[in-house]
């Protein structure tokens, strides 16, 4: 099990840092969601989408961080692509792992064996090892910042990205469980960036969920009753009662994003994470974009959001500066 952080673990942000953003992408193959995992059963077609959405980006004045999985780091499209806006200062590259793609292929493909962190520490190591270096040696440069495929942290995760030099990681869905599903349990997990450790330094940045409503003060009690019982998250949520809101444009419309952000600020968090994957610049390969229509409402949905964080005084940021304003505390 994993441990909860304590309230004295969170970060202390260099003055004028906050309140900042972050962008990530899980940059990573197209697959069917609805399917059982495979070793092979995927595609890299949407990576004609990057072009559009690393140009909206540098439109927006945003640098996102794209994590990079193992069928993306073997693409030669893939690496000129990000490759460009990293060497022009306008994008950053990290560590996402997905277990099922990603050499050595020494485990059953299954559901348990998905969450990297369910792995033996030995097998983890190799395939985290194996996926780092390829990155470093495609982009030019270590990779800061770690993200598990589907959340998936284990035990020996930590020890591992300390002894890589890994020293940021952005793997905690903050109020999520995925525990029915063999994966880790974030329900009690904190919004807030935390040291996992200090010395050496070890940054978890996690993916930014709030609640908001009348209830919103006891979120992290009451949502896992109300998910337990049937329709009752809905109907708490059409009621303004609770509502749990995560900052990503899959599944989140735009003015629920907006309140989130409200809600986040009002509650003092020093970093808004943002999150999507990359399959849904092109239509098809996700639930949240199957049409032209949901691709073009997913790049309004950035517009929206960033003018609205602008609106509200929150400046974008890059996993460098969020690690050297952690640094200065």
């Amino acid at each position: 099990m994993l441990t909860v952080p304590k309230p004295e673990q969170a970060v202390q942000f260099a003055p004028g840092f906050a309140p900042a953003s972050l962008l990530t992408v899980d940059t990573e193959e197209g697959f069917d969601w609805d399917g059982p995992f495979t070793r092979d059963q995927h595609d890299l077609t949407h990576l004609d989408g990057l072009p559009a959405f690393q140009s909206l980006c540098e439109e927006l004045g945003v640098s996102p961080v794209y994590l990079v999985d193992w069928p993306i780091v073997q693409s030669a499209r893939a690496k000129e692509i990000i490759g460009d806006a990293v060497k022009r200062g306008v994008a950053e590259v990290g560590v996402q792992l997905h277990p099922w793609v990603n050499p050595p292929f020494d485990e059953e493909v299954s559901t348990y064996n998905s969450y990297t962190g369910n792995l033996p520490p030995e097998l983890e190591r190799a395939k985290f090892t194996a996926l780092r270096d390829a990155i470093e040696e495609a982009f030019g440069s270590p990779p800061m910042i770690y993200r598990a495929g589907r959340y998936g942290l284990g035990q020996s995760t930590r020890a591992l990205l300390q002894e890589t030099g890994v020293c940021v990681d952005s793997s905690v869905r903050a109020t999520y469980d995925y525990s029915a599903g063999d994966g880790p349990d974030y329900s009690r997990f904190p919004n807030k960036p935390y040291w996992i450790r200090r010395d050496p330094a070890l940054l978890e940045l996690p993916l930014t969920t709030v609640f908001t409503g009348g209830l919103k003060q006891h979120g992290m009690s009451l949502f896992p009753t109300l998910q337990r019982l049937p329709m009752a998250g809905a109907l708490a949520a059409r009621s303004h009662l609770l509502e749990r809101i995560a900052l990503t444009p899959e599944g989140t419309p735009l003015p629920a994003a907006m309140r989130a952000v409200d809600a986040a600020l009002e509650q003092g968090l020093p970093l808004l994470v943002l999150s999507f994957h990359s399959p849904s610049l092109a239509p098809g390969n996700t639930p949240y974009v199957r049409t032209q229509a949901d691709l073009d409402r997913l790049f309004d949905w950035l517009r929206g959001i960033y003018a609205h964080l602008d609106a509200r005084g929150v400046t974008p940021t890059t996993v460098r500066d969020t690690w050297a304003a952690a640094q200065r505390t």
